[in-house]
């Protein structure tokens, strides 16, 4: 054994190969995040010190090994990359930069955070898309790659072309994404696993429905590169994959001179940033230049990773609160001294999950080191001195029943198994008042915890006889005679709803807004009576476009708990329900004809809305119209948009050059209602 090896240090090396492995594992293959980046490349640096001092590197060590032994865990097809993806080596010292770069020219980018998808191109078309996987080998995903962002089906280049791009999400569309799956199912944690789990999903449907862009960052592979202004050049690449109709990272170019002023830009758009990313690449250049430097097995020598320095701050526990959500899910959060991060006060910070919390070892008391991940996160880096393990509780906090621990894929979670907490009803009720719901406006989270809590509030009906508490509510604290009328008022205008709103409300899994209102239109005309009678008769709802076995199941699975069915009946006795649109109907045999109406002009297509209104009172209506009418709004332009509306189609917006590179008609408002062959433009103005 070398000198410097002791039997303690070869066993924390040991320790330390095992637990980052285990971690990369996780996150590159499983998706899972078992621990911060902060805490992964601590111990990384630890053991990159550990073995420049004994001179050891283990065989299966991280710092070395690209990890060719991972093997991908799906029912998706395997494809062997044909060029490995490496990792790049990181820094964390913006000032080595300039000295790295070794005189030559550079070109820095955003480091975007998704999962790394290689893309075929023969004969100008795609031909094959592939995930990075283990490196070495990945997952075929070719049929949910043609139906992302940045990603075209024919290019004008016939020879063979590979990119490398990174498949990622908006902050906005993950938002927009969660908030429309159904509260009684779990949300996606971050825009990254949102992303990973969209492109492997087996249902390429579902995957076109969900916003992913695919934003290329290396061209591998180009068997002839006479088209490209310098095809030496990363940045002359670049351009060239722009010009092929590729989205490309956002990058620049640099020099030793500029390298460090150009990073501090990208620095200074972080908060504002589009997309999520978790550092920098600096990339030489010269690309004949950057290959002959080779790779040390893991890292190619032609590109660098930077990561910023995290301002890591001493405090102390005060204690870890359990957040609680109406799945039943109890997340862990470190409620600690107020610290100063990045110009900020912060106290509060989410440990995830119940295996995080134990790694570190959180007591209350414990003195531990807190940072903002990409300068906008706070997390806890590291447990510096732990007064004892993370108390799980036994018990809800909010409903004092049982808890318990479940364990999915290595990652541990604690959950409420009362069916009655008052935490799940809260969350029923939040999404019941919600705008795409009943829309009661004014009714908060914390209104409906407060009536739940007092026994006001036990069903949805209960909410619409509060006048039998009006005594009790004007005297609660923040409320009055005022706060109260307005309630009841806005109670009151709930009362009128479309049945699309009422389904949604429902809270069926998998049933929200978009598959509401197909129902309903499948429905049509007393379309709550046709759904109550069809579900007595225990009609297939797969039969509805959009609709499958699953969801099916779920609404029997519902309509089958007899006290949340008649809660649901007992609810649409007090409410007056309009139908959403007659297209079709289920006659007396229950097999579903079309209805002999017309069916509309803009049935089938898709808009996007731009710009001020001048027929319609806001946005909101428009939409409506187009809904009823068969029609789909979307929130931006892409190939699968039909018309972007705009009464100003002469704009130089970005919507509107969108539109034009695309060939997407920009029509102005006037010009929209022909096409939809209405006179009306606002019925319920």
């Amino acid at each position: 054994m070398d000198n410097n090896l002791t039997t303690t240090t070869l066993a924390e090396m040991k320790e330390l190969v095992r637990t980052l492995n285990e971690a990369a594992y996780a996150y590159y293959v499983e998706d899972n995040e078992i621990m911060s980046n902060f805490e992964y490349d601590r111990l990384y640096d630890r053991l990159s010190a550990l073995e420049a001092e004994t001179g050891t590197v283990l065989p299966d060590s991280p710092t070395k090994s690209a990890g060719a032994g991972y093997k991908a865990v799906s029912k998706l097809e395997k494809s062997e990359h044909e060029f490995p993806a490496l990792s790049l080596d990181k820094t964390k010292d913006r000032y080595a930069l300039p000295a790295w770069l070794g005189g030559m020219d550079g070109v820095l980018s955003w480091k975007l955070d998704g999962l790394t998808v290689v893309l075929t191109y023969e004969g100008g078309m795609l031909q094959k898309a592939v995930t990075r996987g283990s490196g070495t080998v990945g997952e075929v995903v070719t049929h949910n790659a043609v139906h992302f962002g940045g990603v075209p089906k024919r290019i004008r280049f016939k020879g063979k072309l590979i990119i490398r791009g990174e498949a990622v999400m908006k902050y906005a569309d993950f938002e927009e994404v969660n908030r429309r799956i159904p509260e009684t199912e779990a949300k996606y944690k971050n825009p990254r696993n949102l992303a990973s789990a969209t492109v492997r999903l087996l249902d390429s449907k579902e995957a076109a429905e969900r916003p992913v862009t695919v934003m290329a960052f290396d061209l591998v592979y180009i068997d002839d590169g006479r088209g490209i202004r310098d095809a030496n050049s990363k940045n002359a690449q670049y351009e060239w994959l722009e010009g092929q109709g590729f989205s490309v990272v956002p990058h620049t170019l640099v020099t030793p001179l500029t390298v460090v002023s150009e990073l501090e830009r990208f620095e200074r758009q972080l908060p504002e940033n589009e997309f999520p990313t978790d550092g920098l690449v600096l990339i030489l250049d010269d690309e004949a230049y950057g290959r002959s430097l080779g790779s040390t097995g893991k890292f190619p020598r032609n590109g660098i990773a930077f990561k910023w320095q995290d301002e890591a701050v001493e405090s102390r526990i005060r204690e870890i609160e359990w957040s609680a959500s109406r799945t039943g899910l109890l997340n862990p959060v470190a409620i600690f001294d107020p610290v100063e991060i990045e110009g900020t006060t912060v106290s509060r910070a989410s440990v995830h999950n119940v295996s995080i919390a134990r790694a570190l070892r959180l007591g209350k008391g414990s003195r531990v080191s807190v940072y903002k991940a990409n300068l906008i996160i706070p997390q806890i880096a590291e447990t510096i001195e732990s007064t004892g393990e993370t108390p799980i509780p036994e018990n809800c906090p909010v409903c004092g029943g049982a808890t318990s621990v479940h364990e999915n894929e290595g990652i541990e979670t604690l959950y409420c198994e009362n069916p009655d907490c008052p935490a799940k009803h809260v969350g029923r009720f939040t999404h019941f008042v919600s705008r795409d719901a009943m829309n009661i406006v004014g009714l908060s989270e914390a209104t409906l915890e407060t009536f739940i809590d007092a026994g006001f509030v036990r069903k949805f009906a209960d909410l619409y006889r509060l006048e039998r508490f009006r005594d009790n509510i004007v005297t609660l604290e923040g409320f009055g005679v005022r706060s109260y009328e307005n309630l009841q008022a806005a109670v009151a205008a709930s009362r009128s709803v479309k049945f699309s709103a009422l389904l949604n409300a429902a809270g069926i899994p998998g049933i929200g807004k978009d598959m509401a209102k197909q129902i309903s239109r499948f429905l049509g005309t007393d379309a709550y009576g046709r759904f109550t009678g069809l579900i007595a008769e225990r009609f297939d709802f797969s039969a509805v476009s959009g609709i499958g076995e699953v969801i099916n199941d779920n609404i029997y699975e519902w309509a089958d708990d007899v006290s949340r069915f008649e809660e649901f009946k007992e609810l649409a006795g007090l409410l007056d329900i309009s139908d959403d649109v007659r297209s079709v109907r289920a006659d007396g045999d229950n097999d579903v004809q079309a209805s002999s109406g017309a069916i509309s002009p803009i049935e089938g297509k898709t808009f996007v809305i731009t710009g001020a209104l001048n027929g319609f009172s806001n946005r909101d209506k428009m939409v409506e119209f187009i809904e009823e009418r068969g029609g789909k709004v979307s929130g931006s332009v892409s190939s699968k948009t039909d018309y972007l509306i705009n009464n100003d189609v002469n704009s130089g917006s970005g919507k509107n050059k969108k539109a034009k590179e695309l060939g997407v008609p920009v029509i102005s408002e006037e010009e929209f209602m022909k096409l939809a062959a209405s006179p009306v433009y606002d019925p319920g103005r």
